[in-house]
């Protein structure tokens, strides 16, 4: 997946949410994965309005085949 067009905060929280519950991971492994707090996972896909983008990005490459490249949010594959 390509996508040239810009990806919108609330796309990116709604992609980190699918992608981690594609990989089978609840947001308690995630957490522990990137050595966060589970508030803060909670938050990055929940919350579209706070600026969570840097942890938003670590969840999508992660659990997806994907790298976003910002600061205009580009998915592209690996």
């Amino acid at each position: 997946m390509t996508n040239r067009e810009p990806v919108s905060e609330r796309e990116l929280a709604a992609l980190a949410k699918k992608y981690r519950e594609a990989a089978g991971k609840s947001r308690a492994q995630a957490a522990r994965e990137l050595k966060v707090s589970n508030p803060s996972v909670f938050q990055a896909e929940e919350s579209p309005e706070q600026s969570l983008f840097k942890l938003r990005k670590r969840i999508i490459e992660k659990y997806s085949s994907l790298r976003v490249r910002g600061p205009v949010y580009l998915l592209e594959e690996k």
